[in-house]
């Protein structure tokens, strides 16, 4: 059994773990329904899940017949529009029930972060395919569970890595893996998306009339409401998010990750940033650079949440790029769709796409029965996802330090140097005054790629964030 911690005493609060909830496992070959349609359930409806809703009703062969959230007047709100249709759809608070209804034959996960892993276990175990938002797990023993229920139900599990269904950026890719512009040499991932404060509150929130927080908290603590939203500001809050890098910085790590062609961790670790500019009740960082020290060629992440200097909205970018990848090998170098030489140099152009049919791609391995038909397979979901929370633990477990030591921690990787140099240009320009308010330099991690678990100094630090403290009966099993 996986290592605890109790999260409110590790900034992440407090959970009984418990007994998870059991499905059998619905036996079916193929799919079924009239004229062989594929029936979709769509969980989560309050943003992305909504457009969930728009992406798989346009594609042929879909019916969507069932919708999910604990927010009634979410749930109304859509059923509202089958109506206005004179579409017949079912309608759950509680997506245990929904489970129970064979006449599904897939599940969208779009709910908060904290939910996609038991979501997906849950589904997998009774009978469902599953497409499930990134980032797809809310710790790395999650996503390791997740892949084991998708093998052993045999379930089509799709991450929602769209990028890896554009065709444009798999042809690059290709490009590079040919060897046209010579060895990767590093690769840089960067976001730069203005995120401003939350606001501050001096007590517990009323939840929403229309919520059933109980089932809202699912998994984690059921802890009063210490911000002004109770929607979509759970991405800044440790317990049901994992920050921008969880949150967008997924999408790119993931590209880094594809171009590397790794299919494991990297063996170390190591991030600084912090939370800058205001002081609200977000606890993730919204400066980060993270070093994910694969060899030869690294990952070097970098995100800011403040605009390119104080007083404007526009925000830095890198190379021409806000959101997006940098891939430099010996003889020039890939970004923002193009190839270039070392001289910036334009030498071929690649049409992207952004991954449009990455819904499509889920519903023919749905029709296929082989995950391999998947463009972003369940176990590459886990291994991106992981990514995130390596670089998230790092920073969790640091400590607050001045620049003078936090060169010197970085002083043998030129390329950190760079990016930590242009970091801290950035808070400058922000009038953050780095002597009141420090960095947080993140612990460098060892980390052993083969079980996913840290080594050496500092590991039982780390190995107490792999896993989560559940609540019950909101409990990933141990044994899926």
């Amino acid at each position: 059994m996986m290592t605890s911690i109790n999260r409110r005493t590790f900034m992440i609060g407090s959970m009984a773990a418990g007994m998870s909830l059991g499905f059998s496992r619905w036996s079916w070959g193929q799919i079924t329904g009239a004229n062989d349609d594929i029936r979709v359930a769509v969980v989560g409806l309050r943003k992305q899940g909504k457009r969930h809703v728009q992406w798989f009703r346009e594609i042929p062969g879909i019916r969507v017949v069932a919708l999910c959230d604990p927010d009634q007047s979410v749930l109304d709100r859509e059923e509202d529009k089958f109506h206005k249709r004179n579409e017949k759809v079912d309608t759950y608070a509680d997506y245990r029930k929904l489970l129970e209804d064979k006449n599904i034959d897939a599940v969208v996960i779009a709910a908060p972060n904290h939910w996609h892993a038991l979501a997906t276990v849950w589904g997998c175990q009774a009978g469902k395919d599953v497409y499930v938002e990134k980032p797809i797990s809310h710790s790395i023993w999650e996503g390791r569970q997740m892949v084991k229920a998708a093998r052993k139900y045999n379930r089509i599990v799709q991450a929602g890595l769209q990028r890896r269904s554009d065709k444009g950026l798999k042809e690059a890719l290709d490009y590079i893996k040919q060897g046209n512009l010579g060895k990767i040499q590093y690769i840089r991932g960067v976001c730069f998306v203005r995120r401003g404060s939350i606001g501050k509150v001096t007590g517990p929130q009323p939840i929403p009339a229309s919520v059933d927080y109980d089932l809202w908290c699912g998994p984690s603590d059921k802890m009063p409401l210490m911000r002004q939203n109770l929607h979509y500001d759970w991405h800044w809050d440790w317990s049901t998010g994992d920050g921008e890098f969880g949150n967008n910085g997924i999408h790119f790590v993931d590209v880094c990750r594809w171009a590397l062609q790794e299919n494991k961790l990297p063996p170390r670790v190591l991030s600084l940033g912090g939370r800058f500019g205001y002081i609200d009740d977000g606890q993730t960082p919204n400066t980060h650079l993270i070093l994910l020290d694969y060899q030869p060629a690294p990952i070097i992440f970098e995100l800011r949440g403040l605009p390119v200097k104080t007083g404007t909205t526009a925000m830095d970018s890198y190379r021409g790029i806000r959101t997006g990848v940098v891939i430099q090998c010996e003889g020039g170098y890939f970004c923002g769709g193009f190839a270039y030489d070392n001289n910036g140099k334009k030498l071929k152009q690649f049409e992207r796409d952004g991954g449009g049919a990455h819904k499509a791609n889920f519903i023919e391995a749905v029709r296929s029965r082989k995950n391999s038909d998947l463009n972003a397979d369940v176990l590459e979901g886990h291994l991106s996802t992981a990514l995130c929370h390596l670089g998230n633990i790092s920073f969790r477990i640091g400590k607050l330090a001045q620049q003078e030591e936090i060169m010197d921690a970085i002083k043998a990787n030129k390329e950190v140097v760079d990016s930590c140099e242009r970091m801290l240009a950035n808070l400058r320009a922000n009038d953050i005054d780095l002597k009141q308010t420090p960095i947080t330099l993140g612990t460098c991690l060892t980390v052993d790629s083969q079980k996913e678990r840290f080594v050496g100094d500092f590991s039982d630090w780390g190995n107490m964030l792999l896993n989560l403290n559940y609540r019950e009966p909101f409990v990933v099993p141990e044994k899926v």
